[in-house]
């Protein structure tokens, strides 16, 4: 589904919630309260503003005694088999997001990937896939990476933990690319990024990946992910914690400088690497 088209069927899922509400003389804040989420919440899935998660709208459902008509709706909306089904909404969130801060202790993160990379890890999570089932991930992948290059470019943000620049994910040569790709990103001010040093030590988000996204004119959300499952969190005070968080990780983080540095040296070894074999 094309993006304008989508987010078309979002606003008549805003428009359907309202009409819904108001038949049975329900205000915002008495759905909100009822479905665990504030007055204002509903008022922003009514203007499609804010999307609404598969357990919000199964909610909404048993309270206006829809008939599941908002579960369904949200499933069509976020179905894209190309992503985990814990995924899929925070790709919706991506291309509506002004600002992106992305933590990456282990892989590089999505929006970085080149399609070599991207393929590798693909594979080495799924090794019996068939050829064309890695093509259709790796495309969603360089699909996503288009927000990068609109005219509504969110800002980019990411801090790496430096493991991310030394394991050979597809090979020397395709790691050399990837890092290569990384470094261009960053001299072009498509993306400001750092690097934690191993000399670090302990860090602030030692638990997993971490993903924070700020909007126009709603509420910043934050993203965990563990290997095999992801959250979304809207509740502020969690949120709050994870942008401290990503304050922190940015104070153990070497300059920008001496990241891209890092970066180029990283790419260097790699090509040396494979030049040998």
């Amino acid at each position: 589904m094309a993006n304008g088209s989508r987010q078309a069927a979002w606003e008549f899922f805003g428009t359907e919630l309202r009409r819904q509400r108001e038949e049975v003389g329900m205000t915002q804040a008495e759905l909100g309260s009822r479905v665990f989420v504030s007055g204002a919440y509903i008022g922003q899935f009514e203007q499609a503003f804010r999307k609404p998660q598969l357990d919000i709208s199964q909610r909404i459902d048993a309270v206006l005694q829809t008939d599941g008509i908002f579960e369904r709706l949200c499933r069509k909306l976020i179905d894209d088999k190309r992503y985990a089904d814990y995924f899929a909404p925070v790709v919706e969130f991506e291309r509506t997001a002004t600002r992106i801060c992305e933590f990456a202790p282990t892989v590089v993160p999505g929006l970085l990937q080149t399609a070599a990379y991207a393929g590798a890890v693909t594979i080495a999570a799924n090794p019996f896939v068939t050829d064309e089932y890695v093509e259709e991930i790796v495309a969603a992948r360089r699909e996503r990476a288009q927000i990068l290059k609109g005219t509504t470019t969110p800002e980019y943000w990411v801090v790496l933990h430096e493991s991310v620049l030394r394991v050979p994910v597809g090979g020397p040569q395709a790691m050399a690319e990837q890092l290569d790709c990384i470094a261009r990103l960053m001299r072009s001010r498509t993306v400001w990024l750092t690097v934690v040093p191993f000399t670090a030590g302990a860090h602030a988000s030692m638990a997993g990946s971490l993903k924070l996204m700020e909007f126009s004119d709603t509420p910043p959300i934050t993203y965990t992910e563990t290997a095999f499952s992801g959250t979304l969190i809207d509740d502020p005070g969690v949120v709050k914690r994870a942008q401290r968080a990503y304050d922190l990780l940015r104070v153990a983080a070497l300059s920008p400088e001496a990241s891209l540095a890092l970066v180029e040296s990283a790419a260097e070894d790699f090509r040396r690497c494979a030049s040998t074999t």
